[in-house]
């Protein structure tokens, strides 16, 4: 790490009963307590991304008793590996109404060929445009 560099930015919370939980700080003691999430105090620091509540809503209604367990390993999963990619095998699962386990989100973000890359189009720049408005600009200071 260099002198200087950015690690982290924390925002700066004022006032009274105000909290910000990195869920990666705790995610080592949960994954070896996870009965211990369904009564984390602030429990809903521990969803950093929409689809991972999601995925813990899906997995308490289809797996109530293991719910904890896999969700919390589905969080080490983010933290050690990458969020996005964790993030974007719950949107996969999700869409198209697979079974939300930590063995296949784990599997999918490890492999190289488990994401479907998005194609965007993007349209060949049209300069006249530009030179259009270069020259309304030009008429209008002279």
């Amino acid at each position: 790490m260099a002198r200087g560099q950015l690690i982290e930015r924390i925002p700066r919370l004022r006032g009274s009963g105000r909290h910000h939980i990195q869920y990666r700080h705790i995610i080592d003691s949960l994954v070896r307590k996870p009965g211990a999430f369904a009564n984390y105090r602030y429990q809903s620091d521990l969803f950093p991304r929409v689809l991972f509540r999601v995925a813990y809503d899906w997995l308490r209604e289809h797996d109530p008793a293991g719910a904890d367990r896999q969700y919390v390993k589905i969080l080490y999963l983010a933290a050690f590996e990458s969020e996005q990619r964790v993030d974007e095998a719950l949107r996969l699962r999700i869409q198209q109404g697979e079974p939300i386990t930590v063995d296949r989100v784990s599997e999918q973000v490890k492999s190289p060929a488990g994401f479907d890359c998005r194609e965007i189009e993007i349209e060949p720049l049209q300069i006249a445009v530009y030179d259009s408005l270069l020259e309304e600009t030009e008429q209008v200071c002279a």
